[in-house]
């Protein structure tokens, strides 16, 4: 089952015999002062820097969140995504709790986009889903629902298939549109909740067949050494189904433990990803270390 996502010149496939699929979750105002500030003086100028950073670091698709209080979110994400893809020609993926904002985003955005996201619940569902088909796009959709965040995999994967049942009968959405996201949390709150995750991943892989798609940083929060407690988690939730994460794209260590992993489950042919990507990042240091040698040979020539 493949989620196809595009821009308008690039298309990414999210699938069990695909690479797996990095979003980059670097465009979010949550935790960053600066940015938030910056972004309610309508100043986006940060965001270059970040997909820079994120395009170098291997992502696949970009995440745009514009959660700012005290800001018009839906006109800051509709300049977000126009910037973006002024600036890049990955996939976007629209991450707004707000519908007017999704909406917005959608209405500009030139492609195929991923939106973020969707609950269980069935006024949501009632809110998003339309128009997920409406624009032609893909959902990331979360097994709760107003009750609770299911701590057990049993209710996760019922309300797996109430999404998948209402999204496919009631609004006409394809399977492969619907991404779940199978609630990874923090294993510092509790040390069994990531085996439930992993066991969420590998049902609704075996019973349904659908993308996944989870927060990658959540499980390590909390917890000092958080990039191996990452780079750990997410080669562990590849094998038993995981398509996809959004995840920090800066961070090599995690980076490269993904692409190792497609390596080695059999998601890059001949290796050619991870060649090239060792050769790129041999032509970096060589280059960083040409210029650190030429600053120091012209630092110490006497002057004439």
């Amino acid at each position: 089952m493949h989620t196809v996502l595009s821009s308008a010149s690039k298309e990414v496939v999210i699938g069990h015999d695909q690479p797996f699929c990095l979003i980059g979750e670097r465009i979010n105002p949550t935790g960053r002062r600066i940015f938030q500030d910056q972004l309610r003086a309508g100043d986006l100028s940060a965001i270059e820097k970040d997909v820079a950073a994120q395009v170098a670091g291997g992502a696949s698709v970009l995440d745009i969140n514009m959660g700012v209080p005290l800001t018009d979110e839906p006109d800051l994400l509709k300049r977000a995504i126009k910037l973006v893809q002024s600036l890049t020609d990955l996939p976007i993926c629209i991450d707004s709790s707000v519908v007017e904002a999704l909406e917005a985003g959608l209405s500009v955005y030139e492609g195929r986009a991923l939106v973020n996201s969707t609950t269980a619940e069935d006024d949501r569902m009632a809110e998003i889903l339309p128009m997920v088909k409406h624009y032609g796009a893909a959902v990331i959709a979360l097994p709760n629902d107003h009750d609770e965040i299911p701590m057990e995999s049993d209710k996760r994967l019922v309300l797996t298939r109430k999404i998948l049942d209402t999204a496919v009968d009631k609004y006409g959405l394809a399977p492969e549109d619907i991404v779940i996201d199978p609630l990874a949390m923090p294993i510092g709150a509790d040390p069994t909740i990531v085996q439930t995750a992993y066991d969420t991943i590998q049902r609704i892989r075996d019973e349904f067949g659908l993308n996944m798609t989870l927060g990658a940083s959540n499980v390590s929060f909390g917890m000092p050494g958080r990039h191996t407690i990452n780079a750990t988690f997410l080669p562990m939730a590849m094998t038993v189904g995981l398509t996809s994460a959004i995840m920090d794209a800066r961070t090599p260590q995690v980076v490269e433990a993904v692409k190792a992993a497609d390596l080695l489950l059999g998601h890059d042919e001949w290796g050619a990803n991870w060649i090239s990507a060792f050769r790129t990042k041999q032509a970096a240091e060589r280059a960083a270390a040409a210029a650190a040698a030429e600053t120091v040979a012209t630092d110490t020539v006497a002057p004439t």
